[in-house]
């Protein structure tokens, strides 16, 4: 399309209405006038096909970050001369990417054909989004007309969670731990795992000596263990009803997340925390079905993947069936390993449902239930807020029943061998690496 430039309205409020009165009374002021009209009509059929002789083309995969700087490159072919060296450029990108919404202008070389340029975004959502058309604006050759046309560009975009806030929060948690940090802390047990064999040393007890190469060499010898490696860690992941619930934004995040999107940060760093401890990570994501499922493996393409797995994961407005993912479980892993289950159980009929099939699961496995603190649960008259109304009085009674009903959840989920870890959705990450490492130094794998 087509539309007049600001200079066609200033010519013709200038000079055309001038000269349009002036006709009436001087017919042959109508000359110039036409020979005006007709300069503009021939600018306008001559703009038409100015942008015709320009492709765009981008990356077909382009990752961003959530609440972080991003770029969208992309490159203009200009095929024909007759393209105007000044364009204005708009990338049309969904809300979620923050995009700016004013064109940009851009100047092609006159020496080449390709011209690179990159379109800035900041995402504030994760998930998988599209690019479709790129909008492009040039001046017709006597600057009348302002010719607009959307070129074809495809691209898929994909906005990861941002992990470096939680990185920097378990970075602590590792510090204090014997194996990666650089504090020595005494470790449980010493290990089942064999690894070599030595010559006996004073204060080894008498279960650890060799008898057969003590036998063997004539003096004793002692079995050396080390602590397991390569257990399987799973992450199981609810993305039904109740992980679309709203949740307060944290760590410098521009704007409110669903309860989903920090069981997907969650994940990610517990991926990083078992593969730095050699542990094998694999994710097990479900609603009414079972959604998503990766073997336990080890690496950093066993993590992009579950990363790509779980970027594009949104809330489904199902309710989680718990008896399912009991019995893919069962069927699918051998191996005894550790669940970390992140779901919501406030609600009764799901936690009852999630108790009975967590009995059947806890004597093969260790299950560990990571679950947010609800907002207002809180034991009575320690909630640290004032009350100032009578309507304070009756959410503080409430935030004490809520408080009270996952007190006795978590009593009955201990009766089957069944962790409940209740946190912060700040600290739901750090809360959750913290419980694998303690299970690790207990060694009850």
């Amino acid at each position: 399309m087509i539309v007049p430039r600001t200079r066609l309205l200033f010519w013709f409020s200038a000079v055309g209405i001038p000269l349009a009165g002036f006709a009436a009374v001087r017919p042959a002021a109508a000359i110039p006038l036409g020979i005006g009209l007709t300069l503009v009509a021939v600018d306008a059929v001559l703009s038409r096909k100015i942008l015709a002789g320009i492709a765009v083309s981008s990356d077909p995969t382009i990752r961003l970050t959530a609440g972080r700087e991003g770029r969208v490159d992309l490159t203009l072919l200009r095929s024909s001369r007759s393209t105007p060296a000044r364009l204005r450029l708009l990338v049309p990108l969904p809300p979620e990417l923050g995009g700016p919404l004013e064109p940009m202008p851009v100047q092609l070389p006159s020496d080449s054909d390709r011209a690179r340029l990159s379109w800035p975004c900041r995402p504030t959502r994760r998930g998988r989004y599209s690019l479709d058309r790129v909008c492009l604006e040039g001046a017709s050759p006597l600057g009348f007309w302002s010719v607009r046309s959307c070129v074809a560009c495809r691209a898929e975009l994909r906005v990861y969670p941002n992990l470096l806030g939680e990185r920097r929060a378990v970075a602590s948690i590792f510090l204090r731990r014997a194996l990666p940090g650089i504090h020595s802390a005494r470790q449980i047990g010493k290990g089942r795992d064999f690894e070599k064999l030595r010559d006996y040393v004073p204060g080894d007890s008498f279960d650890d000596i060799h008898w057969k190469a003590t036998a063997k060499r004539a003096h004793p010898v002692t079995k050396v263990f080390q602590i397991e490696r390569t257990q399987e860690i799973y992450a199981v992941l609810d993305a039904s009803r109740l992980s679309g619930r709203p949740v307060a934004a944290g760590r410098g995040d521009d704007a409110d997340t669903d309860a989903l999107d920090g069981s997907v940060v969650a994940a990610l760093m517990l991926a990083l925390a078992t593969q730095r401890q050699g542990d094998l990570f694999g994710l097990v994501a479900f609603t009414d079905r079972i959604t998503h499922f990766l073997r336990a493996r080890n690496g950093r393409v066993h993590f992009n993947a579950c990363r790509d797995a779980l970027f594009a994961l949104q809330p489904q407005a199902v309710s989680p069936d718990f008896d399912e993912v009991a019995a893919f479980l069962r069927l699918r892993l051998r191996r005894r390993a550790l669940l970390v289950f992140f779901t919501d159980l406030d609600d009764p009929v799901l936690a009852e449902s999630f108790a009975r099939n967590a009995d059947t699961l806890a004597r093969q496995h260790i299950v560990l239930v990571a679950m947010r603190r609800p907002r207002h649960a809180a034991p009575l008259f320690a909630s640290g807020s004032a009350v100032s109304d009578i309507d304070d009085i009756y959410r503080h009674l409430a935030g004490h029943l809520s408080w009270q009903n996952l007190r006795e959840l978590e009593r009955g989920l201990r009766r089957h061998g069944v962790s409940l870890a209740l946190l912060d959705d700040e600290r739901l990450a750090s809360g959750v690496v913290g419980r694998y490492l303690e299970i690790k130094q207990r060694q009850a794998l």
